[in-house]
């Protein structure tokens, strides 16, 4: 049956950044799709373990810095240590700073390109070598965004870093496809998240938010969690290098 394709039962995927919002969103989707999780955070993600340990699979918690990449080898040493392979990457952990470009510091640019593209492509890199090692390929899912494809106005560094995971993507696919490794990317709209609550709650600017977006309304955490289930599993086999926004619409209003 075609929903067998969708399963991901038995299969272990890695997920930075799954403490709160998206996520967690895709984190909990994929263990409800049979995933045990590999959590890598650097706050302790007691909410998502709890959920994850209720719908009955393995949650292994691993506090990291993903602004640099000395933890990167203990990360997928950890996982394979305990659950014994990787079979999916979702590389969320991001951050943003904001400020006009005219006055915006290297510091502000280092930090975010570090965690948003760096730590993405060394981490994908590392956890590639282990799907080939493993000799049974891989899906490595990126967290793009509208600024991928859009310039947007005060986050100079954060439109680099994810007009570059878009790149990075397509030329990972390129690279990997021969190895039966996908690699995709999701580019999330408007998300009702811990990061967007000053937006929402200005009435005025939340109003011209969901005036734009045609699905008339903020995205939630779990509108995630199937774009990443589909693209994590065997239905996807034919999918490289591109990038799926779930916006609401957004990018084509």
């Amino acid at each position: 049956m075609i929903l067998d394709s969708f399963s991901l039962q038995g299969k272990v995927a890695v997920v930075t950044g799954c403490d709160t919002g998206l996520g967690q969103g895709m984190a909990l989707g994929l263990a409800s799709a049979g995933c045990d999780i590999v959590g890598v955070n650097i706050t302790e993600p007691t909410e998502t373990k709890l959920k994850i340990e209720k719908a009955g699979k393995k949650f292994i918690d691993i506090r990291a810095n993903l602004m640099k990449l000395d933890d990167i080898p203990s990360i997928v040493d950890r996982a394979v240590s305990e659950l014994g392979r990787i079979d999916i990457l979702v590389n969320n952990a991001g951050i943003i700073r904001r400020n006009d470009a005219i006055d915006f510091s290297e510091q502000d640019w280092d930090d975010v390109m570090d965690i948003n593209v760096k730590s993405v492509f060394f981490l994908s890199q590392a956890v590639a070598k282990q799907f080939i090692k493993q000799g049974e390929g891989g899906k490595i899912i990126n967290i793009a965004s509208m600024l991928s494809f859009q310039g947007g106005i005060r986050v100079p560094s954060y439109t680099a870093s994810k007009s570059a995971v878009m790149g990075v993507t397509r030329l990972m696919a390129n690279e990997w496809a021969k190895h039966n490794i996908n690699v995709n990317a999701i580019a999330p709209g408007y998300m009702a998240t811990n990061n967007t609550i000053a937006l929402r709650a200005d009435e005025s600017r939340n109003k011209e938010i969901i005036d734009r977006i045609p699905a008339a309304r903020w995205g939630e955490p779990e509108d995630l969690a199937g774009p990443c289930v589909f693209l994590a599993s065997s239905a996807a086999n034919y999918i490289n290098g591109y990038t799926i926004a779930v916006d609401g619409g957004w990018l084509s209003r």
